[in-house]
């Protein structure tokens, strides 16, 4: 039992986590501790990209301590990505300098590289590759990780590669089960935990608007009732639309768009991606 009298709120508020990218923070003030947040794309807008990205702002630059499940990607993939991002050099030049092709960098890029290698070495990352996790089996990583390193950040990569460990009739039914876990060990554990999760295409949706993604894309009412937030990564140029409605260019641009904010606003901002190393960086970088 929690006392809300004068002081029983002292020492129980810790400050939201920064995404490091500005203009989507004025939007979602920050990772709400204990609240659960759906990241949400359709194949091929950066939602691993995303996720290194965010890896590089949180854990890299800021050294708050994130654990991330990286349930598609071996650990090797995952360091490798985040060796792109930090360093923003093309992911494949790296893979052929690594197999001893060292000409094929320049000695700014080697530098650069080099630098990231170092950086990665101090930051607070706490990387788990297990295939197919279950929700008790992360849970129980996460409840160690918070006791041991003081994790104060969850990253998982991604939701639908869950398992309930359990019995369901469906799978929508075994979903909804680990939506709920995460959201109840989210507050548990008084962190917030970033999930990402594919949006299914809806090919008859041809209209500009409608390419947008929007929550009924997500075909998973427990995602939408049980998640405190939930963003969607968009690419227009993706889709050859290289303008918005005002003339705008948006080629190498991404929109993050805040969909559900159960405790703030909705709204949207503009990013930039490189597919090259697979980065989000702000506008103004």
């Amino acid at each position: 039992m929690k006392c809300f009298g004068r002081n029983g709120l002292e020492g129980t508020k810790k400050p939201n986590i920064k995404s490091g990218f500005p203009e989507l923070d004025k939007i979602t003030n920050g990772w709400n501790n204990g609240d659960l947040i759906v990241i949400a794309a359709r194949p091929a807008m950066g939602k691993s990209a995303f996720g290194m990205s965010l890896l590089k702002e949180i854990a890299v630059k800021n050294r708050i301590p994130t654990a991330f499940f990286s349930l598609e990607m071996s650990s090797n993939q995952a360091i490798n990505r985040l060796r792109m991002v930090l360093s923003k050099v093309d992911g494949a030049k790296i893979k052929v300098y690594d197999n001893g092709y060292t000409d094929t960098l320049n000695e700014e890029e080697k530098r650069r590289l080099e630098d990231a290698g170092k950086q990665m070495d101090i930051a607070p990352i706490y990387l788990d590759d297990s295939p197919s996790l279950s929700i008790h089996e992360l849970s129980q990583q996460a409840i160690r990780l918070v006791s041991d390193f003081q994790i104060k950040l969850i990253i998982v990569d991604y939701l639908q590669l869950m398992n309930s460990g359990l019995l369901f009739s469906d799978r929508n039914e075994e979903m909804a089960y680990i939506i709920r876990r995460l959201k109840a060990l989210a507050k548990d554990l008084n962190i917030p935990i970033i999930v990402f999760s594919p949006v299914y295409r809806r090919e008859s949706r041809e209209e500009i608007d409608g390419i947008r993604p929007q929550l009924r894309d997500l075909r998973c009412d427990a995602i939408e009732q049980d998640a405190d937030m939930i963003c969607f990564i968009h690419r227009p140029e993706y889709y050859r639309i290289y303008n918005d409605i005002n003339g705008n260019d948006l080629h190498g641009k991404a929109e993050i768009i805040v969909a559900k904010n159960r405790n703030g606003n909705r709204g949207d901002v503009l990013l930039k991606f490189n597919g090259g190393y697979s980065s989000f960086d702000n506008l103004d970088e």
